[in-house]
């Protein structure tokens, strides 16, 4: 009697298909790493404004739009305008600043840098110990030959997609 080879690897593959059904069809986890509770079924992403000294007229759309998507895209949950969502994330943009990175050795400039920072109020109806109040910073560095003007599309594009992840690992990814 001849053993078919393939029936070796066949086995552990249909267990692990198995386990990776079982954990996602509980609904608290996901691949994406978020744990979000069963019973949520709606998010209320407040307009995040900005109230930073320096002001990048599309930066509040682009980042309170940002995170609507990522957490609408990620999850299961309906964006809503009520403040009867299960979750609610307020906030404001309270700096974007330009920095020198690094200096030659003749004391000039060679590299500047575009922080943004962000406040977030985060509010959970169904677990109140999830709530959290917080500052969340990311950087970019460019050019110093180059102005913020030139460069600031980019920048701004790349940062608000960290600190969308960031605020979006803070509320639901519990590693």
């Amino acid at each position: 009697m001849k053993i078919n080879p393939r029936l070796f690897y066949t086995g552990p593959a249909i267990f692990l298909a198995g386990i990776l059904m079982l954990l996602s069809s509980c609904g608290i986890y996901s691949f994406n790493g978020a744990s979000i509770d069963p019973a949520a079924k709606t998010v209320n992403v407040h307009f995040i404004e900005n109230k930073a000294p320096y002001n990048n007229p599309t930066l509040s759309q682009k980042l309170t739009e940002g995170l609507r998507t990522k957490i609408t895209s990620q999850s299961r949950l309906a964006q809503v305008n009520s403040d009867e969502a299960d979750y609610i994330f307020s906030g404001a943009i309270t700096g974007y600043a330009v920095s020198n990175a690094a200096v030659t050795n003749v004391e000039q400039a060679a590299t500047s840098r575009l922080t943004i920072t962000v406040n977030i109020d985060f509010k959970s109806k169904l677990n109140p110990k999830a709530n959290f109040s917080q500052s969340f910073s990311r950087s970019a560095d460019f050019p110093a030959s180059r102005s913020v003007t030139e460069v600031q599309d980019n920048l701004v594009t790349d940062i608000n997609k960290q600190l969308v992840d960031d605020i979006f690992n803070k509320a639901f990814v519990n590693w």
